[in-house]
This record gives C-alpha cells, structure tokens and sequence, in this order.
C-alpha cells in the first residue's frame, strides 16, 4: 500500500515546487515590470522660457557723444531682427527689434521720421474695456471687431513712438519674442526706443532693408 502511495505523492511534491517557483518568478517580474508610482510633476516654465533672447542693445559711448538729431539716421534689417542709429557710417546703438509678422510686414524703403510721440497710442489694434478699465477682450482690431456692450475701444501703448508712414507704421517699445511678431510697426525695447527717439528729429532718415 506504501509503496503505491509514493509516486502520487511524489507527484504533488514536484507540482507544489513547481507552482510555488512558477509564482515566485510572476512576484518577481511585476515588482520590475508592474506598475509604477507617478513620477512628481515638473513645474510650470515661465513664458519667459520660450522666448528666443536676442542680444541686448548695445551702444558706442564714444561715437554717441557725436550723435544729434541733426547728424543720425536710422538702418532697420529685418532678416536680422536689428535696428542701427547711426552717424555717417558709424553705429551708435544697435538694438533688438521685433518687426512685422508674415501678412503684416513691415514695409521696406526708405523714409524719413513724420511724427514724434512720447505717449502714442494705436488707433487699431488695442483692447475693449469697460468703464472702469478692466479689459473684457484684449488683442482686438478696431477696424473688425465690434465692441461688446458696455465697452469701449483703448488703443495699445506705443510708447517712444516714430512715425515712418502715414498708414501709422512706426517704432516704439514692444514685446520682442526673437522673429517678426508684430502688425507691421517695429517694436524695440525700452532702453533702445528711448535712445533711438532721443536722437532723432521729424525728418530723420530711416532706411529698412534686408
């Protein structure tokens, strides 16, 4: 009786080991293989991060000193996202622009300045607002756009403004995120638009050109 007892029990043995291997290898693959903890959120860039900086502005004392706003001129390159202030053939100040985006660019040529305005705001592109200046819908057009009720149209800041057309192309202080962004005017930083407008007089010449 024993005897025919021992290969049916050998049997459960080696089945118990097997099954008890078998699912110490499952254990083993899902705690490498098997569901993870989330890993932490990375926090939020600024907006600031995707900007493509461009070099500052950048001024020659030396030759500044020479610079009135009867000896200047102006050079604007697109391609290169620069404006120059000029003396004869020597650079003043080259500074960092943000011209006019594909469909709005900014017309080429030569030109001279029409208009100088310190405080200048656009008769086209703005904000609607209400009566107490909160913002209801920013980035508007005044020629599309119809006011919601209760608004009014405020133009956008363009402060250090120079007028190049009589269309309202000009430059003045903007956002400068690195390529042509604008409606067609040439934006400049504050300390640039501040130099070029000092230094330049109604009818200083403006060249625009790549």
């Amino acid at each position: 009786m024993a005897a025919n007892l021992m290969p049916g029990r050998f049997r459960v043995f080696v089945l118990v080991v097997v099954l008890t291997g078998l699912a110490s290898s499952i254990s083993a693959q899902f705690r490498l293989f098997g569901p993870r903890k989330a890993a932490a959120p990375q926090p939020m860039r600024q907006a600031s991060a995707y900007i493509s900086r461009q070099e500052p502005l950048k001024v020659n004392q030396a030759v500044l000193k020479q610079a009135t706003p009867d000896n200047t001129h102006i050079v604007v390159s697109p391609s290169k996202q620069r404006a120059y202030l000029m003396v004869g053939d020597d650079i003043v100040a080259d500074g960092p622009i943000s011209s006019g985006r594909r469909g709005h660019e900014s017309p080429k040529g030569h030109f001279t300045v029409m208009e100088k305005d310190p405080n200048h705001h656009s008769s086209l592109y703005g904000d609607f607002v209400d009566s107490s200046g909160r913002v209801v819908r920013a980035g508007v057009s005044a020629r599309i756009d119809s006011a919601p009720s209760g608004t009014h149209f405020a133009g956008a800041p363009m402060k250090w403004f120079l007028r190049l057309t009589g269309e309202g192309v000009g430059m003045h202080v903007g956002i400068l995120p690195g390529y042509p962004a604008s409606h067609g005017c040439i934006r400049e930083s504050v300390d640039g638009a501040k130099l070029f407008y000092d230094n330049t007089k109604v009818g200083t010449p403006v060249f625009v050109a790549d």
